[in-house]
């Protein structure tokens, strides 16, 4: 039978804090994570829940200082319709969409995608290609977490216990192109098989910056940096992308589990990104 822990709703973003360092909470948003871990099936359910619903300092999508900054509270349905994420990174807005079914969009945040931590979270190798940082916050001030660095195992991540994800800032390279893809057994209302999210620009006839990130082929989301340097500073050929997808079939370390192979994900990654480049490039 689901546990049914106490719920507290605090009125502000300080007395939350207020609460987080007086012990042990479990923070909920929309719930979609945690509502399915309560049945203690999945772990041990929380003891305390707290309830940041309301918290409208964690809401909002805006421009700032060159960077488009993302409420930690930004739903996928807020993600994917605003004016802003489209016009800069819409490629989040496309991960954003492949999530659950709408009712599942209405509620969940990206925040709550990022502090799962499930290495299968759709839009976490969008704030990896992205090179997006996270903010989190508590009663000792807020910090900057880069996201490569914040998913430190599996369901592990750099926040401590007293700290929430405030936002996500997404830094603003109007040159670059950002692609994102994504396997699953449907086509909607299923968890990836293998996730994948492309960035690079344009320099001279070749591509530089380039960030190949991945879900469900590992522990946690991950870039690829041998595949990266495949394709670095290479022009845009068949070869190239014959060659990218050959090394990060060798590079990733992927699982059989439930849902799939650890050979199937090898062989759709190296497909996902050889289409990819193969789009890219026009050929």
């Amino acid at each position: 039978m689901p546990v049914e822990p106490p719920v507290t709703t605090p009125r502000s973003l300080p007395e939350a804090y207020a609460l987080l360092s007086s012990g042990a909470y479990r923070p909920i948003a929309g719930g979609t994570d945690l509502m399915v871990q309560i049945t203690g099936e999945l772990g041990e359910p929380p003891e305390r829940v707290l309830d940041v619903w309301r918290l409208e300092e964690l809401r909002g999508i805006q421009v700032e200082d060159d960077a488009l900054v993302v409420g930690a509270l930004s739903t996928y349905t807020e993600i994917r319709r605003s004016a802003l994420v489209g016009e800069w990174l819409p490629a989040l807005a496309q991960a954003a969409g492949t999530i659950g079914a709408a009712q599942i969009q209405n509620r969940g945040t990206l925040g709550g995608n990022i502090v799962n931590a499930s290495p299968a979270g759709d839009t976490l190798p969008v704030l990896l290609a992205a090179d997006a940082s996270i903010i989190v916050g508590s009663a000792r001030g807020e910090r900057e977490v880069a996201a490569a660095d914040f998913w430190t195992g599996y369901r592990e991540t750099a926040r401590a216990a007293d700290e929430l994800v405030v936002q996500v800032r997404f830094p603003l390279k109007p040159a670059r192109t950002i692609r994102f893809r994504k396997v699953g057994t449907r086509r909607a209302q299923a968890i990836s098989k293998v996730v994948l999210a492309l960035a690079y620009r344009e320099d001279g006839g070749v591509w530089r910056d380039v960030r190949v990130a991945l879900g469900s082929v590992a522990a946690t989301p991950v870039r690829v940096p041998e595949t990266e340097s495949v394709l670095e500073g290479a022009a845009p050929r068949a070869t190239v992308a014959d060659h990218a997808a050959a090394v990060i079939g060798r590079e990733i370390k992927p699982i059989d589990d439930v849902r799939s192979t650890a050979e199937y994900r090898r062989a759709v990654t190296g497909r996902i990104l050889h289409r990819l480049l193969r789009e890219e490039g026009g050929w």
